[in-house]
């Protein structure tokens, strides 16, 4: 494990690199090699001939041919029940993450697997009540596509006309899920790089809540009890591209779809889940016991670029979310109405010595001429000083990423639960490349980790939403103590992980989380917190140069979730043996996708003090009698305070106090209660000796400083009834600057 302050220098191992590609044939044989393995069955998806694909380009629009090589194989999960599938997405040829439609003499073939999906939706029906469990792993992606009223080539219509391109008729498939909820309680085995078997993930369609990326949990308050199980929020969002379409005009009971604006376009069905009510600013709710989907917010200014992340205050029970449109960061109560905004662009640059910068007003107009789905730039994105990606509520601070040049900066929210007007620039990303932060998140030791995503795209063929392969994610830690030689309080230099196989492994799909610890069986181990990463990422076991290594771990077309022990940060883990993954919706045989998978959230309460290699930031000054209790004479107080160490629990904040009882009165208990208003202590009755006393402290908040007064007294006086001495003082904690995740 890598202690705060030391860096892990940073290399690249040669076995890493990839090394030029297999035939097809090859290929093949290799998928056949690797599933055979698992026990599943293939399936050809294309005959062998040639195939069109439609790539546009840019500048002149223009389209090229490529011939395709042999069939494409693809893995049928669900059509072995006795076999428990990688993910249980059991996607098909129609509904592939990055639609290459095959086109067969001006018709098309469509592989049919009936049996597999109604096995799948047998398994989601057949779900229990409750969906989110200590440990749940939630994920976003795009929920791939398909051809609607389609008639088989073999079909007395004979499929599609002559010269209609497939692409043209290609649409996002509703029915299938934009987000899962996966138990990743039991690996199944020591990480090893490989594929791992999960039960089949509870889903959320398209048809239900469109396309999202950033995911969240509340606090699992029911009424204002604590129940347990959270809540899941997911926001609209436009990294998984923008499609338009206009009314059929050519009778096949299909809109048309369009490139560019044009007058009566509508967003395409599934895009932003209209059917119930949503848009680009809806941020969507998933009942953690019963599943059931509502729209919790909406911000109705958004014109289509969509939420860039969301993140819940515990604290004041209330959310955030980045507005890709304005820029501006949204609070949100717990019923979902929208309170204020904090404009970074305006209010927060100053405080850096940079000057102001306004929304420019754009907006996206998918029916005015300026749009073009393949330019992000012609979407209505806010300009790129002031556009907020990830957001993420620790200590007191809502920390923010900003711009594709990410800088980190944060904001102090006040005790009721405002914005406190005190930006802070805390650190511009160290990465490779200025690629755009769209997660943040903190584990109990006070690492802040960060996951990169590569440039928006979004090609017509929806085999691309960004720019995948240099994506990194890393952490950074306070410097301690602060070197004043250096502008930011954070590291200059941060650690950074291995993600995926392919050469350099940045697969970063800019999505990240902490998870708990695991056992070395890879069974999930809640007593441990935030002691495992996990992280979104392309392409993640695909790796030519490494092919025969990794068959033995499942199929290589892997985009979906890799989890890894958070202390293998690089040289370590490279390449990435030392973790698991999961594949976002079960369809192995689409490398060339990227971009399709998004973020990642793990809904962790703290069970513990376990897996914490050091106490949690934090302090006391000198006690002191308090007014009630004045001793004769100017005597110092009755004990020493030797030290005091702060911990999470699932209760909220405990501390521990090492006292000495110096001026030999001999006691051995204490009682403990609070001398500043709204706070509570608490504290146990009796004490075990040699060991330190425990109190716990709530509703403060946090950096708080928190009068403590104690009553020290001895047990076997207090056992006799009646008055029985007691030594008062008062101790005032200064509590960490950290909320206690739950």
């Amino acid at each position: 494990m890598v202690r705060p302050g030391k860096e892990a220098p940073m290399t690249n191992n040669p076995e890493a690199l990839r090394s030029p590609g297999t035939t097809g044939a090859r290929r093949d044989h290799r998928l056949r090699e690797e599933v055979d393995a698992l026990g599943f069955p293939l399936i050809p998806l294309t005959l062998r001939k040639s195939r069109r694909i439609v790539i546009l380009r840019k500048a002149d629009n223009s389209i090229r041919d490529e011939r395709a090589g042999p069939p494409r194989l693809a893995l049928i999960c669900a059509a072995r029940p006795d076999v428990l599938p990688s993910t249980t997405g059991g996607s098909v040829m129609s509904r592939i993450r990055g639609s290459v439609v095959s086109s067969l003499d001006g018709g098309l073939r469509r592989a049919v697997l009936a049996l597999s999906a109604s096995l799948w939706l047998g398994a989601a029906q057949a779900q229990e009540t409750q969906i989110i469990y200590p440990g749940s792993m939630a994920v976003t992606g795009f929920s791939g596509t398909i051809i609607p009223n389609f008639d088989p080539p073999d079909s007395e219509k004979g499929g599609l006309p002559p010269g209609v391109d497939p692409v043209d008729e290609t649409f996002i498939d509703t029915t299938r899920a934009t987000l899962r909820v996966f138990d990743v309680s039991h690996l199944g085995g020591p990480a090893a790089g490989q594929l791992v078997n999960t039960p089949p993930p509870f889903e959320v369609t398209a048809e239900q809540i469109g396309q999202v990326f950033g995911v969240t949990y509340d606090d699992g308050v029911r009424d204002g009890v604590p129940s347990g199980i959270p809540n899941l929020y997911a926001g609209a969002t436009s990294l998984h591209g923008i499609r338009i379409v206009t009314p059929d005009t050519d009778d096949d009971s299909r809109p048309e779809r369009q490139r560019r604006g044009a007058a009566g376009a509508t967003f395409m069905d599934g895009q932003f889940g209209t059917e119930n009510g949503g848009g680009p600013g809806t941020v969507w709710k998933i009942d953690g016991i019963t599943g059931q989907v509502s729209k919790f917010a909406d911000i109705d200014t958004n014109s289509g670029p969509g939420i860039g992340n969301l993140t819940f205050d515990a604290t004041h029970r209330q959310f955030f979310a980045s507005d890709l449109d304005t820029g501006l960061i949204h609070r949100i109560d717990a019923d979902g109405r929208l309170i204020d905004s904090f404009d970074h662009g305006v209010a927060g640059r100053p405080a850096h010595g940079l000057a102001p910068v306004a929304d420019d007003g754009s907006v996206m107009d998918i029916q005015g001429a300026a749009f073009d789905s393949e330019d992000p730039d012609s979407w209505g994105y806010t300009q790129d000083e002031r556009r907020v990606w990830g957001v993420s509520y620790h200590g007191g601070r809502l920390y923010y990423s900003v711009g594709e040049k990410s800088e980190i900066w944060s904001v102090g929210i006040a005790r009721d639960g405002t914005f406190a007007g005190d930006p802070r620039w805390e650190l511009t990303v160290k990465a490779d490349k200025d690629y755009a932060v769209t997660d943040i998140a903190f584990d109990n030791s006070g690492f802040m980790y960060l996951a990169q995503r590569g440039p928006v795209e979004n090609r017509y063929d929806y085999s691309q939403f960004a720019d995948s392969g240099k994506g990194e994610v890393i952490r950074y830690w306070h410097e301690n103590p602060d070197d004043p030689a250096t502008e930011s309080v954070w590291v200059e230099v941060p650690q950074e992980y291995a993600v995926g196989f392919p050469q350099g492994n940045r697969q970063s799909a800019g999505g990240l989380d902490l998870q708990y610890g695991y056992d070395a069986d890879g069974n999930l181990d809640t007593s441990v917190c935030t002691q495992t990463l996990v992280n979104t990422g392309d392409k993640l076991r695909d790796n030519p140069a490494l092919a025969e290594k990794l068959a033995a771990g499942g199929p290589l077309a892997v985009h979906g979730v890799q989890i890894t022990p958070k202390e293998l940060v690089k040289p370590d883990n490279v390449p990435p043996f030392g973790s698991w993954f999961v594949d976002f919706d079960g369809y192995f045989e689409d490398p060339e996708v990227e971009g399709h998978v998004g973020d990642v959230a793990v809904w962790h309460p703290c069970e513990g003090r376990a897996g914490y290699y050091e106490e949690i930031p934090g302090g006391y000054l000198p006690p002191f009698y308090p007014p009630d209790f004045p001793p004769p004479g100017n005597l110092p107080p009755c004990i020493d305070v030797e030290d005091v160490q702060y911990y999470c629990t699932p209760r909220g904040l405990e501390a521990d106090l090492y006292l000495h009882d110096h001026a030999g009165f001999g006691g051995d208990s204490i009682k403990a209660q609070s001398r500043t208003p709204g706070v509570g202590v608490t504290s146990p009755m009796s004490h075990a000796p040699g060991t330190p006393y425990t109190i716990g402290i709530t509703g403060h908040y946090p950096g708080d400083t928190v009068d403590v007064g104690l009553c020290f007294y001895r047990k076997s006086d207090k056992d006799k009834g009646g008055y029985y001495p007691c030594c008062k003082m008062t101790l005032p904690l200064r509590t960490p600057a950290v909320s206690c995740e739950r």
